[in-house]
């Protein structure tokens, strides 16, 4: 078997763009592909992600066929532990790659390109020198000062917000952290249990579909909020993944809690940074529908990426290997 992939990055964080070779799917709905890619395909996501082929930090987007009337194209994203329902950095690599691959023609003053997701269908801006501005799905603050009780710190207190996943957000000095300088070992070990403890804690629920309703990940900030200079981030998830660019469904998620809190109005933009150096913006656009009995808010996230290859891959029958390994996760 071979798979043909587009190799791309935002901000330092990978998007490896599945465009041929995977099995067709049979589901009609985009979250039906997601649980028979869970069911049925999960080897190739292995060996895609998973070393010899990738690594711990290698994340995936695999273009299947749309059933969102309105879009140009569909999308699964993977890692090395699972499937996401959203992610901003590879809606920004996907975006410029289907422009410039022509999968999407391009316009003169900016391309649109409407992106069907597992959360939901995503509206994202090309400018002509690559730079893409996507509408995210509405954004929600679900619980603020929730206890998630650690063994590590005791008990800590987390906002739990949902930008396309649902992420608990704290201030990494209030566990004694600091971005800039604590071992991103230290940070991602921390992130990793206060999603662990988090999660029963603070059970999540959302309104409209049962496969959304869990957290993804711990984001960790620094406190600021983006205003007069970037606020860095970092957001674990996926058994102590590091995402590299500064997220763009945290960052959504970091807009709704500052209007829950009366810390952004709409229409202010905000900065975000992650570890690489990388930013990206976000920006409260307007009121959304409400989800559930939550007031929600559509959030455009900016931001840029780049290609850095294309490769062809191999999963060879006699291959002991061929669905991947990790040194770090269990088998």
């Amino acid at each position: 078997m071979i798979l043909s992939t587009i190799e791309m990055h935002t901000g330092g964080e990978p998007t490896r763009i599945i465009v041929d070779g995977w099995p067709a799917f049979e589901a009609p709905t985009i979250l039906g592909k997601r649980r028979e890619a869970r069911e049925k395909f999960d080897h190739l996501r292995r060996g895609l992600m998973l070393e010899p082929r990738g690594h711990d930090g290698m994340y995936g987007a695999l273009l299947v066929e749309p059933d969102h009337r309105e879009a140009d194209l569909a999308v699964l994203f993977m890692h090395n532990e699972g499937y996401s329902t959203m992610c901003g950095h590879a809606t920004i690599a996907l975006a410029r790659w289907a422009v410039e691959s022509g999968r999407v023609k391009r316009q003169p003053d900016g391309t649109i390109v409407r992106l069907q997701c597992p959360c939901g269908l995503v509206v994202a801006h090309v400018a002509s020198d690559g730079f893409v501005r996507f509408e995210s799905v509405p954004s929600f603050a679900y619980a603020l000062d929730r206890i998630a009780p650690t063994a590590t710190w005791g008990p800590v207190t987390v906002d739990i917000a949902y930008g396309g996943a649902f992420y608990a957000v704290l201030e990494a000095a209030s566990i004694g952290l600091d971005l800039r300088r604590s071992p991103m070992r230290t940070i991602a070990d921390a992130g990793e249990e206060i999603a662990r403890a988090a999660a029963p804690a603070i059970p999540i629920e959302h309104p409209d579909e049962p496969d959304l309703a869990f957290l993804y990940g711990t984001i960790l900030t620094d406190g600021g909020d983006g205003s007069d200079k970037p606020s860095r981030n970092v957001c674990v998830f996926a058994g102590r993944q590091i995402d590299r660019s500064p997220t763009g469904s945290g960052v959504s998620a970091r807009m709704a809690l500052q209007l829950a809190r009366g810390q952004a109005r709409i229409g202010e933009q905000r900065r975000f940074e992650s570890c690489t150096g990388a930013v990206f913006t976000g920006r409260a656009l307007r009121e959304a529908e409400v989800v559930g009995s939550r007031k929600a808010v559509t959030v455009e996230v900016g931001g840029r990426a780049h290609f850095i290859g294309e490769s062809r891959f191999r999963l060879d029958p006699d291959d002991p290997l061929r669905e991947g390994f990790s040194l770090n996760l269990a088998p």
